[in-house]
């Protein structure tokens, strides 16, 4: 046998030993009818009294189905959940509304787990709803809040809903204002809202509270803490935050400088100068105090009448709100605009024109497409 067929049998070998089978047809990865079953499930609308009785009942699966109608860009939903919020209106109001931010990294899921689950004890209904940042790509909240906070959500008197941002913080600080009403007209007595701490939320979660808290942690340097100076002045209350073991001389130490600090600030409209404490949300040290401040500031202000004042500015700031985000979600959706706007991207890129008259060309686009 040459050479050459001896390497042409090698090679044949070869080819019959590494040839793959076809196999069986794999199944789809989700079953067809299942997945129609489930699109008609969303689809699918109550009637107004089934959300509302369910609501008022504290039913929290209805009560997540409304709030997911209210998270809703479907025209449709956004009707419905009008009506629904208009229903559920006059049994609003009563909850110790509690806004909740701080640098990350700083524990507040876990402080509002261990507080959470102080109150739970007391008989108190605690809702936590929580604004995460979001997707870009999927528009999807990144932080998931029942998993950081599996103690509190396997109590029956707690309630957890994130938000996902998606970019837009107008709208969430809409939808969680909307989401408040509900909770309140469910039955909870006492709302978490949980900003992300990165920038502009906190002002729109100040906007919805009746007591703004800033938790912080020592030892992390001003760098990283930057966020404090803006929000400092905002703040009903400062929390330092993981006051256990090595670090309680530490956090001594911050809190007192902090309510140094404090002192150099004008006093706030309410009257009452705002106080710096310790905590741990870890070992649950100084919960009890912490939530105490909470409280007698809130009832302090419910029975100087600062309380009422502040919520019907807080209610007139929607009506601005909501003219805004009314404004640019029509704007966007026009179909001239919609059309157009890509155009202008190029001419901007291409520096044709300045992104100023860009914007005035869409804007005479919009408004004559409007008369």
């Amino acid at each position: 046998m040459s050479e050459h067929t001896h390497f042409e049998n090698l090679e044949h070998e070869w080819d019959s030993k590494l040839k793959v089978n076809e196999g069986i047809e794999q199944p789809a990865q989700v079953n067809p009818q299942a997945l129609e079953r489930l699109k008609a499930g969303r689809q699918k609308l109550m009637p107004l009294n089934y959300y509302v009785d369910g609501i008022l009942g504290g039913d929290t699966v209805i009560l997540s189905k409304t709030i997911t109608l209210v998270e809703s860009t479907l025209t449709t939903h956004q009707a419905l959940a009008q009506e629904i919020i208009a229903a559920c209106l006059p049994y609003s109001g009563k909850a110790l509304r509690l806004g909740i931010t701080g640098v990350p990294g700083a524990g507040k899921s876990t402080f509002i787990e261990s507080l959470g689950m102080f109150l739970c004890a007391q008989g108190k209904r605690i809702a936590v709803l929580a604004i995460d940042p979001s997707s870009q790509r999927s528009k999807g909240s990144i932080l998931g809040d029942k998993t950081r906070m599996e103690q509190l959500a396997l109590q029956k008197n707690a309630y957890i809903r994130p938000s996902a941002s998606a970019g837009t913080l107008g709208g969430v600080a809409r939808k969680t204002r909307e989401s408040i009403v509900l909770c309140e007209a469910a039955g909870f007595d006492t709302i978490f809202v949980e900003t992300v701490g990165v920038g502009q939320s906190e002002t729109a979660v100040h906007s919805m509270v009746d007591f703004f808290l800033l938790i912080l942690i020592s030892g992390a340097g001003d760098e990283l803490q930057g966020i404090k100076r803006g929000v400092m002045e905002m703040a009903d209350g400062i929390i330092v935050n993981k006051a256990d073991g090595d670090n309680i001389d530490k956090a001594n130490r911050s809190q007192a400088e902090l309510q140094s600090a404090l002192r150099l600030f004008p006093l706030p409209e309410s009257g009452l100068e705002p106080q710096a404490m310790i905590a741990s949300a870890l070992t649950n040290f100084n919960i009890e105090s912490v939530w105490q401040m909470i409280y007698n500031h809130v009832d302090t202000i419910r029975k100087n009448g600062f309380l009422d004042k502040k919520r019907n500015r807080q209610n007139v700031q929607v009506l601005y709100d909501s003219i805004d985000e009314t404004l640019k979600t029509n704007f966007y959706e026009n179909q001239l605009v919609k059309t157009q706007l890509p155009l202008i991207e190029q001419q901007i890129s291409s520096h044709k024109i300045s992104a100023y008259v860009g914007a005035s060309d869409l804007m005479a686009l919009y408004l004559k497409n409007r008369e």
